[in-house]
């Protein structure tokens, strides 16, 4: 017999760029669904085309909740989310209606499917020190090195740019004397409150990658550059659109340092780089049903997912 006291709860993952929103669109439009975003950018106001907030053509009439509702200036953790999302998931599921988790977080996404203990302590004063240091190359080469030193598991996970999540990983294990990765392996062990069913939509990797290419193409017709032009007339404002791919690299260009060009090439490599690290965080977790993309509508992704949603409840 089905587990009454759990809730079902789809999942879209995936890299960027992979098709999860529209994945999840057509999802809910069969299922009755609403979409919980479960990606670390996404949250902040003021960073739509930074960030790549859906648009109300690609929300198509879907309700989407956790989205450009966090103050860039505040610190939001993977805690923070939690309990939003675990509050709007309820709150969707009490209108009878179906809570669809959509993002590339992969630690927004444990946040909600996983116990996390880890999230659950923090030192903001610690934290401002090891942000302060990583604003220079060399600072966030020194951070990368401290983190590698303690978590090498995790080092290799973050890349040394991701100033904030190699903070965060270094503040927990100065806080718990337990490194992130263990942590994660102990919560993995422990089970959630919901019983999910996660998927990606699986591109050969030189599509998903033209995709990315595309992606960014796009992001600069939709205003990308102004974006960024206000972000930095008060770079103190939003620290953590500093974080954001893509901020760095077109303020380059517009305090002249590079050619815009160069910064787009610079954009494009680093959203593939990341994509990359997205891909090695979801092709270690089994319970991810990856769901072939190249040649199928997001519609077709989606009559499968709402499938294997049926079968899953059915047979439970």
């Amino acid at each position: 017999m089905a587990d009454d006291r759990k809730l079902t709860l789809p999942v879209v993952a995936g890299p960027t760029a992979s098709g999860k929103t529209a994945c999840a669109v057509a999802l809910c439009r069969l299922i009755g669904g609403e979409v919980v975003s479960a990606d670390s950018m996404q949250v902040y106001a003021g960073m739509d085309v930074l960030s790549a907030i859906p648009t109300a053509e690609e929300r198509g009439g879907v309700p989407h909740h956790l989205m450009g509702f966090v103050d860039p200036a505040r610190r939001y953790t993977a805690d923070a989310y939690r309990e939003d999302a675990k509050r709007c998931v309820a709150e969707i599921a009490s209108r009878g209606r179906t809570p669809v988790l959509c993002g590339g977080t992969g630690l927004y996404i444990n946040a909600v499917t996983r116990p996390m203990s880890f999230s659950e302590q923090s030192d903001e004063a610690m934290h401002g020190e090891l942000m302060a240091m990583g604003q220079t190359p060399e600072g966030r080469q020194r951070l990368h090195d401290m983190l590698k030193a303690v978590d090498p598991e995790s080092a290799a996970r973050l890349h040394a740019n991701d100033v904030r999540r190699v903070s965060r990983a270094i503040e927990i294990y100065r806080l718990t004397g337990v490194t992130q990765t263990e942590q994660i392996r102990r919560d993995r062990a422990r089970p959630g409150d919901y019983d999910e069913i996660i998927f990606a939509p699986d591109w050969p990797r030189d599509v998903l990658y033209r995709r990315i290419d595309r992606r960014v193409d796009e992001m600069l017709e939709n205003g990308l550059v102004d974006e960024v032009r206000r972000l930095m007339a008060d770079e103190n404002r939003h620290p953590t659109a500093i974080q954001a791919i893509g901020y760095k690299e077109i303020a380059a260009a517009l305090r002249g340092e590079v050619t815009m060009e160069k910064a787009v090439y610079w954009m494009k490599q680093a959203t593939r780089n990341f994509a990359k690290r997205q891909l090695t965080w979801f092709r270690h977790d089994d319970r991810v049903v990856w769901l072939p993309a190249e040649g199928r509508s997001a519609e077709d992704i989606a009559i499968e997912m709402a499938e294997i949603i049926k079968q899953k409840t059915e047979t439970a």
